[in-house]
């Protein structure tokens, strides 16, 4: 029989690349939760053929983000979290600003939407034309985007000799050595 090895915590910024779960006894800050749209049929000018550009057409979106938990207790207030409205209300507004040519491009536009919130760490988001192909459901794009670390202050404060470490390409020592 082997003896099994009691695992090192985990830190967020690991959780994220190997999408595993950080546990309960966490602190606030380093937790993550779920934030989704699923689903969301909007209307929308969206195409690059000239017979798109003639009327508007519906599309599916589908936001999938991972959010850093506020270090702050919820206490049952919305200000404390993330809210789908400030997320559907912003892709609204960005579909109301006019023509957009590709699908590809909403789905980068409402990734950099959901990332502009600090807490947001990594965006999955679906872009589908629903009436397009008449022998398909849909057709569509789907995406991953991860804020990059140097735009992200609140890991590099939790890991600063990681990220230190990093910068000169060595491994970092807990004792200021080099």
């Amino acid at each position: 029989m082997t003896a099994m090895r009691e695992r090192a915590p985990v830190s967020s910024e690991r959780a994220l690349v190997e999408r595993l779960t950080l546990p309960d006894g966490a602190p606030a800050g380093e937790r993550l939760y779920r934030m989704f749209v699923k689903d969301l049929v909007l209307q929308c000018n969206i195409g690059a053929y000239a017979h798109e550009r003639l009327r508007s057409q519906p599309v599916r979106i589908n936001v999938d983000l991972q959010v850093r938990e506020a270090s702050a207790p919820l206490n049952d207030d919305l200000a404390n979290v993330l809210s789908y409205d400030r997320i559907t209300a912003a892709i609204k507004a960005h579909i109301a600003k006019g023509h957009i040519n590709l699908v590809e491009t909403l789905a980068e536009d409402i990734a950099a939407i959901c990332l502009e919130h600090a807490r947001v760490v990594h965006a999955r988001i679906g872009v589908e034309k629903l009436a397009v192909e008449p022998n398909a459901a849909s057709v569509g794009i789907e995406i991953e985007r991860r804020r990059h670390h140097q735009n992200h202050p609140a890991i590099a404060e939790l890991f600063p000799l990681a990220f230190d470490a990093a910068l000169r390409g060595g491994r970092g020592r807990r004792d200021g050595g080099t």
